[in-house]
């Protein structure tokens, strides 16, 4: 589904990506982990197809497309989801609006019809439950005056109601308390399916407790610099990322 070849990406002349290869199949969890500075919001933001950042070299697919022919919108459409580490507000405009257009927007990029007003409340009512947030969340405009927590909850609400084929989860445990935490990660449990992918970045292994990745990989100063299971992040919680920083020396 998604495959990284080589890449490089540098902003303002400084080199984040060095060579950086990966390969995500239909089905699976990557977790990716790193110490601050490591590249790991750079990766979630270039797939993404945030402009900031310059892609030097190399190529990412998507389903065998090349990704970075595409514009953010076109990324989106054809069902790449970003959840962000620190979602924006967005006054005025309502989480009902906004969510409808985005569905619609989809929709008809693959030739559907667009959902009726009954249709998509309905599905929102089915989503809500699948990520047990509250309708006073829905109601309002899309993050404003929320909290970090309801936020990111926010987020996986909106991944249930598009339905991405891969997404890309950039630090989502960040903020979060426990209850908030086992809520999100309860949410993109049940979003799993063997057609779609998650690619969940994070600094700590506690969110690994909640979301069980098939596969886990070290991001150390721009490259992956080790790959393992699930016990990996254990043995990276127990040594610290001064374990990785010597082992690469």
């Amino acid at each position: 589904m998604l495959k990284i070849k080589d890449l490089n990406v540098s902003i303002n002349g400084k080199q984040i990506l060095k060579n950086f290869n990966i390969e995500v199949n239909k089905g699976e969890v990557h977790a990716i982990m790193g110490p601050n500075g490591s590249g790991k919001s750079t990766l979630a933001a270039v797939i993404a197809g945030r402009d900031i950042f310059t892609v030097d070299s190399g190529e990412i697919l998507y389903n065998g497309k090349d990704l970075l022919d595409m514009p953010p919108d076109l990324r989106a459409r054809e069902g790449v989801f970003l959840g962000f580490q620190y979602p924006v507000e967005i006054p005025g405009v309502s989480m009902v609006n906004f969510m409808r257009t985005a569905i619609n927007e989809k929709r008809k990029h693959f030739g559907l019809e667009p959902l009726t007003g009954a249709e998509f409340l309905k599905l929102m009512e089915e989503k809500k439950k699948v990520v047990d947030i509250q309708a006073k969340l829905t109601n309002r405009s899309v993050n404003e005056g929320f909290s970090g927590g309801e936020k990111k909850k926010n987020e996986i609400f909106q991944m249930a109601m598009l339905e991405p084929k891969l997404a890309i989860l950039d630090e989502t445990d960040s903020g979060l308390d426990i209850d908030a935490l086992k809520v999100v990660a309860n949410g993109v449990n049940a979003l799993k399916k063997p057609d779609n992918a998650t690619v969940v970045i994070t600094h700590y292994q506690r969110l690994l407790d909640y979301i069980v990745p098939d596969f886990v990989h070290v991001l150390y100063e721009g490259r992956i610099v080790k790959s393992g299971t699930k016990e990996l992040a254990l043995e990276l919680e127990e040594k610290g990322y001064e374990w990785i920083k010597n082992e690469v020396k």
